[in-house]
């Protein structure tokens, strides 16, 4: 139980504070900043992968398979808007 209590404090308190720092970006840093947040998705990717395929229990599988596909969907997306925002950026062909 006391693990629990620990580890519920810890996501409540990453959940504020992750909150806290976002709502501070400005709007003009904010793309960039996310472009470079892809790195560790990528890494969440690989952590999921693992979870997904140690297949301790039907729950670890079905929780990695469902982060393998939320972190490439952030990864694919982050891509696409960095692509798009250097776009913008491009002279005239």
């Amino acid at each position: 139980m006391e693990t629990f209590v620990i580890g519920l404090t810890t996501f409540v308190l990453a959940i504020f504070i992750g909150f806290e720092v976002i709502t501070k970006v400005p709007p003009t840093l904010h793309t960039p900043l996310m472009s470079g947040s892809n790195a560790i998705s990528g890494i969440t990717i690989i952590g999921a992968v693992l979870s997904a395929g140690a297949q301790y229990s039907t729950l670890t599988t079905i929780l990695g398979f469902s982060a393998v596909v939320f972190a490439t969907v952030n990864v694919v997306g982050g891509f696409l808007v960095t692509h798009r925002m250097l776009k913008m950026f491009q002279g005239k062909k």
